[in-house]
């Protein structure tokens, strides 16, 4: 006798729902029939965290206002309508599943590309060292003064490439109604943190952590920033002034880049190594290593990490990640999924190919990612790929 799946009581599919655990899944079973969809949550909230999907650069040449994104779960590529984040727009970071976005505007958007819904966090305009705007200044927009009391003028286009690297958020902006949240933002002009809480009209910059502006991360209700040389600044901006505390380690010494990741009950660094390299007659940067640390309190110092067991780490532009790959399709763990996000000159018009892969930390070997073989030569468009964690809320 044939089953009709779509007589199922709701309490029973409602019980199924809640044993997926992948979001591109559970719209697939959303859309089995409308009595499935009718009896089970739009939003599904008990979603362990999702593998992130890289957001791919959009040529000069595709005025849609979709943008790609690949899947590593699935191996396939979904296209989603972003207007938001299409030409003559920069993204500086994604951080729970949101995308932060800037434009030739003193507006900074936050978009999740899966919801659509949107925020603003405080303008350009209103972080402490910017002096005055003023739209009729035309190519010197922007008055700022630098840490030594001089003032200079910036474009709208200069602050828009050049003012923020990275934004980081404490949690969701709107993952629960009236949801406290702080947003970080590393700024690259002075190397100084700035941050604002939900409902701030500006931004205020965090006194005496000026040069810990390599990465930035949110860790057990605190702020943790690294400078080049592995030292780490602690902000604690949940009260009416931020408190700020050192961990001063042992210097590393002859790393690139840094980058900090929560990892369970602590935290790890990553230090990117980069050679330079001649393609096509024109000199880049690639990434040639990665070394992982992870702090010991005891000391302070640095451990070096020789193998991760099944965790993996996504590291770039957005808000360093680290994940198990137990459970998960399309990933390998003890390895780090990294993109490009240090050199623009890298994308100046060149082809060649972009500047990320999968580190395998046991041999130290690079593979390409799925959605960019090897050797996958074309013109560069920047900003370069992007990972953002999927997340229906």
């Amino acid at each position: 006798m044939a089953v009709d799946w779509t007589q199922l009581p709701p309490e029973l599919i409602e019980n199924i729902s809640k044993k997926i655990t992948i979001y591109s899944d559970y719209l697939h079973f959303q859309a089995v029939c409308h009595a499935w969809k009718s009896s089970i949550p739009k939003t599904p909230n008990h979603l362990p965290p999702q593998l992130p999907w890289l957001l791919l650069p959009q040529s000069q040449s595709n005025q849609s206002s979709y943008r790609a994104f690949f899947n590593l779960s699935t191996n396939k590529f979904h296209s989603l309508n972003l207007p938001e984040a299409s030409h003559r727009k920069k993204h500086c970071g994604s951080s729970h599943g949101w995308l932060i976005i800037l434009d030739d505007s003193p507006s900074i958007l936050v978009i999740n590309p899966l919801t659509r819904r949107k925020i603003h966090l405080p303008a350009i305009s209103s972080f402490p060292n910017v002096v005055s705007f003023d739209y009729a200044n035309v190519g010197r927009e922007y008055l700022l003064v630098n840490p030594q009391g001089e003032r200079n003028t910036a474009s709208l286009r200069q602050m828009r490439d050049g003012f923020i690297k990275k934004v980081v958020f404490s949690s969701g902006p709107l993952e629960k109604k009236g949801d406290f949240f702080v947003a970080m933002a590393i700024l690259c002009s002075t190397g100084d943190l700035a941050y604002c809480k939900n409902g701030d009209e500006c931004w205020h910059i965090v006194e005496n952590s000026r040069s810990f502006s390599e990465d930035v991360i949110y860790f057990n209700g605190l702020f943790y920033a690294v400078n080049k040389a592995g030292e780490i600044v602690v902000c604690d901006v949940n009260g009416n002034s931020p408190k700020v505390s050192f961990i001063e380690t042992p210097r590393q010494i002859g790393g690139d880049m840094q980058y900090l990741v929560s990892s369970g009950d602590g935290l790890l660094l990553v230090t990117r190594y980069l050679d330079l390299d001649v393609e096509f007659d024109i000199f880049i940067y690639k990434t040639a290593r990665f070394e992982v640390f992870k702090l010991d309190l005891n000391g302070p110092r640095w451990e070096r990490v020789t193998s991760m067991g099944d965790m993996m780490l996504f590291i770039g532009e957005n808000s360093s990640l680290a994940l198990s790959a137990s459970g998960l399709s399309g990933c390998m763990g003890d390895c780090i999924y990294y993109t490009d996000d240090y050199s623009a000159n890298n994308y100046d018009g060149h082809i060649g190919e972009h500047d990320l892969g999968i580190f395998k930390l046991s041999d130290g070997s690079i593979e390409p990612l799925p959605c960019y073989p090897r050797n996958s030569y074309s013109r560069l468009q920047w900003p370069p790929p992007l990972w953002i964690s999927p997340n229906p809320c």
